[in-house]
């Protein structure tokens, strides 16, 4: 009875994959590529033999979560066919300075085998990744069909380079540098690109320090009639603003330079004049140094925002109380907390459609909790009030230094549909300042409301019963951050033992040792990652889960010699490449 039905399920599988390979493959690779989401893909490439040849074939875009999951040579053999690449490099704790330099993720062995293989590549998106000049120019000499360029949070490279890229990438419709550490040699490189170069959609060098060469940026803007984002550095002036304006009335994502006093601006009129002329613009941040007397000039263009970022503005809540009126439309708002409560209660008062909030502190290394330029920052009256007012909240990040569980909990009964909620209470191990509890029951209100959440991140004091909220309620959480928290290694294996979907799991500076390490042993492999420092975890527990889980890499970072028995710092990441071969001498492959 048994093998009668197993031969009748064998049956039923043929039949399935006869059914699902009716169609011809070039349809299949037509139908197919409609399908963008990478995730889809995968899934789709999953149904049968057809359908993986197919989706084989037809894949033009790849995402790489981790430049050390898959090699090179493994993407090329792989997808024949690609012409973008979107590749993530370090680490996210990169950002704090926690990963140390010359650790690795250098793009240029990806560049030689895609030269190769994918001589018709066109787009290249970088995230974290060290990439020199000597790769830009050959990135630019080796794909002469190059569109788009993307460097987010990379180093190792100097405007030379950018150069490099002006001179030869004739058909660049994109080049996209945010938050990079880049070494800026001058301005001049703009001038490297020719005279009869046209093709330009989007430039960002927003984040570059140096003077540029005006005359080149306002030439280069005049010629490309298709610019529609445009970010230039706080070096610009509101002058060379409103004359880069006139030229380009079409932009619909403009980041400002420096917004403060010019002698050289003739009258506010002409400036609120050339504002005006961008009927499209959707996007507006920069505004740095900003003078409250230029801010008007600003209130013709906001009509149709949906992004305002002024992560850069210190703005205070008079003069955000007297911008937000004029941007009815806005879904995306990032400020400093410069703006206090008040300037939060204007959002609440103005921002009905606003779905991501996100709260920076001016001075973030400040250890007496006293804001930038005075003031007392941002509380949880802030963080109420704007829950009050923006219903469809999905996403926000909140520094602040004071919280309690009792706001946490109105703030999401407000706004249910949290995706994404990260709350940085600043003061390490702070707990509710009113009644001095653990900040335990604010975050398990957030993850019994908010049954979307997707990313969380936990701050102030909190025991292992925050953890145990995590684990039992947080079905769909994709990526937890962590640190200076919890009590015992329970905190980790509960989060482990019950967050089915956990990707990404980001813990430093919390009493987690090898019990907590060794019991994500069934979850590892379905992560893309975990990283763990100065934790209890030692390098006798990390080379068991090496020997338990021999498809993981786990790599230990020790930049101190002193005590060879504590693992300073944990990687642990699934891989088909096996162990890297560019480790440096203190990174430690177990």
């Amino acid at each position: 009875m048994a093998s009668k039905k197993k031969k009748e399920a064998i049956d039923e599988g043929k039949s399935m994959e006869i059914r699902v390979s009716l169609f011809p493959d070039e349809v299949l690779e037509r139908v197919l590529g409609f399908v963008k989401s990478h995730k889809d893909r995968s899934s789709v490439s999953l149904v049968c033999k057809d359908w993986y040849t197919a989706e084989r074939w037809s894949r033009t875009h790849v995402f790489i979560g981790n430049c050390y999951s898959v090699s090179p040579e493994i993407v090329a053999r792989r997808f024949p066919n690609i012409r973008s690449v979107t590749l993530k490099g370090k680490p996210r704790f990169s950002d704090f300075n926690l990963v140390p330099p010359n650790w690795g993720a250098d793009i240029h062995s990806w560049l030689v085998v895609f030269a190769s293989a994918y001589p018709f590549l066109e787009e290249l998106r970088l995230k974290r990744m060290t990439v020199t000049d000597e790769s830009l120019d050959f990135l630019a000499r080796s794909f002469t069909g190059f569109k788009a360029l993307s460097l987010v949070s990379c180093d190792g490279f100097s405007t030379d380079g950018l150069a490099s890229i002006a001179s030869y990438c004739r058909n660049l419709t994109e080049l996209d540098i945010q938050e990079s550490g880049i070494d800026d040699l001058g301005g001049s490189w703009l001038s490297y690109f020719p005279e009869s170069f046209t093709s330009l959609e989007t430039l960002n060098f927003a984040n570059l320090n140096s003077e540029v060469n005006f005359d080149a940026l306002e030439k280069l803007v005049s010629r490309c009639k298709s610019l529609k984002v445009l970010k230039v550095n706080r070096s610009i002036t509101l002058e060379q603003l409103r004359r880069l304006l006139m030229r380009a009335p079409q932009l619909v994502e403009l980041g400002t330079g420096s917004f403060s006093q010019d002698h050289l601006l003739r009258a506010d009129a002409e400036l609120e004049a050339a504002f005006n002329n961008c009927k499209s613009l959707h996007t507006l941040s920069g505004l740095w140094e900003v003078s409250s007397m230029y801010l008007p000039a600003l209130y013709p263009a906001c009509t149709n925002l949906i992004f305002l970022n002024l992560s850069y503005a210190t703005l205070q809540s008079t003069e955000l109380a007297k911008l937000l009126p004029n941007c009815p439309l806005l879904r995306r708002l990032w400020v400093l907390d410069t703006v206090e409560d008040k300037g939060l209660e204007a959002v609440a008062s103005n921002c009905h459609f606003l779905e991501e909030l996100r709260v920076f502190p001016a001075d973030p290394f400040d250890q007496e909790g006293i804001p930038e330029g005075g003031g007392t920052g941002v509380t949880e009256f802030g963080f109420v009030a704007v829950s009050k007012g923006c219903p469809n909240l999905r996403y926000v990040l909140y520094f602040c230094r004071q919280m309690t569980n009792v706001a946490v909990a109105t703030v999401v009964r407000n706004c249910p549909n949290f995706t994404h909620f990260r709350l940085c209470i600043m003061n390490m191990c702070e707990p509710d300042h009113i009644t001095k509890d653990p900040m335990d029951e604010a975050f398990g209100a957030v993850v019994k409301t908010c049954k979307k959440l997707r990313r969380l991140a936990v701050s102030g004091l909190l025991t292992d019963r925050t953890f145990e909220y995590i684990g039992t309620y947080a079905k769909n959480l994709e990526t937890l951050s962590v640190a200076f928290a919890g009590r015992s290694d329970r905190g980790m294996q509960s989060v482990l033992e019950g967050c089915p979907k956990l990707r990404k799991l980001e813990i430093r500076d919390c009493p987690f040792g090898n019990s907590a390490l060794l019991s994500g042993l069934d979850r590892y492999e379905s992560m893309r990652s975990l990283w763990m420092s100065a934790c209890k975890v030692t390098i006798n527990g990390c080379r068991l889960l090496a020997r338990r889980m021999p498809r993981l890499n786990v790599e230990v970072i020790k930049e101190d010699d002193n005590d060879d028995t504590q693992a300073e710092k944990v990687y642990v990441y699934r891989s088909v490449a096996g162990p890297r071969r560019d480790a440096p001498p203190f990174v430690i492959t177990m």
